[in-house]
């Protein structure tokens, strides 16, 4: 069993990606090709939004947006401490301090009541993640950062195509930025992401960050990034939004089966936010023991991973680089309890039922 299954998927759009690619191939436009632009647009209107801007990736599309927000040494950036490296990477490289606030128990995004408290007068941006593919609760953080005056940056390299009360994941923040890793619900064959905002203003800027900070040939009014998207990544894009609308429906559809099937163990399963759709980039359950069934399953062939094993705060390349805002006992506690399970749209009933039987097993004996 695959923990993610890209193979099937291309096999549905294999004839689409072979054209689209063989079209770049004899065009030839491999930096901002006309696919680019004609991606950019699709998911623009996808998400509902003005503005898309693609870059090389997600780490990219982070700092990209840091970048447009002005962020400078000293200033500092509200996050949460447990995610990818990225989230607080993106703080460090512009000289900025990552400032941690603790999660919330159900959703493993940060507590938006714990916000306002770790707000100080260096803070220039709130950048919550949508964790496992569900947004945070944006509405919230959202509130606080209108009353500081401060920007929202949603980290959504997990949660595009999810949902809140009907509004796409990326279309309720400032800045929104995704990423598309292979893994990634939506994934390219390499590197790629995107930022999206409906400030035209932002819009601008980004568009010249992503290229070396120009505004027009050899000019250059900002330092900005190497950070174009590839004109062949865009094509895969292409490709494969064919699928994705129904593969996000089939995402929160697969996730509410294994949590059906799951029910009664000795495991948390997640929860969704009412009000989410999930795109559950990683099914994650708790469990106290999480060595003992992950060797479990291993001995089914079923594998499994941990997303993420080392909260932010403790990695050793952001100290000195990032603080506490209070303490943080229940993302410490998640990062010895996660463990996620195969998820991808192309899994049958029955590979949910050998899972979940597996799972159940390894639980009771």
């Amino acid at each position: 069993m695959q923990f993610i299954d890209l193979k099937t998927q291309q096999s549905l759009i294999r004839a689409d990606i072979d054209r689209r690619l063989a079209q770049v191939l004899d065009h030839g436009q491999y930096i901002l090709g006309p696919e680019v632009g004609e991606m950019e647009s699709l998911l623009a209107e996808y998400v509902g939004v003005e503005h898309c801007i693609s870059v090389a990736s997600g780490t990219d599309a982070l700092l990209a947006a840091l970048l447009a927000l002005d962020l400078a040494p000293g200033d500092e950036v509200v996050t949460t401490p447990f995610s990818f490296i990225a989230t607080a990477e993106v703080v460090a490289l512009l000289g900025a301090t990552a400032v941690f606030v603790d999660i919330d128990p159900l959703t493993y995004n940060m507590d938006p009541t714990l916000v306002e408290g770790a707000i100080s007068d260096r803070t220039r941006a709130i950048m919550p993640v949508s964790l496992y593919g569900q947004c945070a609760d944006l509405t919230a953080i959202n509130a606080v950062a209108e009353r500081h005056g401060l920007p929202v940056i949603e980290d959504a390299a997990q949660s595009f195509g999810g949902e809140t009360n009907g509004r796409k994941s990326c279309s309720m923040t400032t800045i929104g930025c995704t990423s598309f890793f292979p893994a990634k619900p939506l994934g390219c064959y390499g590197d790629g992401g995107a930022c999206f905002t409906n400030d035209e203003a932002l819009a601008t800027r980004l568009r010249e960050l992503r290229n070396h900070g120009q505004d027009r040939r050899y000019h250059h009014p900002r330092v900005g990034l190497n950070g174009r998207m590839d004109t062949l990544q865009a094509a895969v894009i292409l490709s494969k939004m064919q699928l994705f609308p129904d593969e996000v429906l089939k995402r929160a559809e697969l996730g509410r089966r294994y949590s059906e099937l799951l029910a009664g163990t000795d495991c948390t399963t997640p929860y969704i936010a009412e009000g989410n759709l999930s795109v559950y980039a990683q099914y994650t359950l708790r469990i106290a023991d999480r060595e003992r069934l992950a060797r479990k399953l291993a001995e089914n062939d079923i594998p499994t991973a941990v997303h993420y094993p080392i909260t932010l705060d403790r990695q050793p390349a952001l100290t000195g680089r990032s603080r506490i805002a209070g303490d943080l006992p229940v993302a410490s506690r998640a990062a010895q309890e996660v463990i996620s399970l195969p998820m991808h749209p192309y899994l049958e009933e029955s590979d949910l039922q050998r899972v979940s039987e597996a799972v159940s097993s390894a639980l009771e004996s």
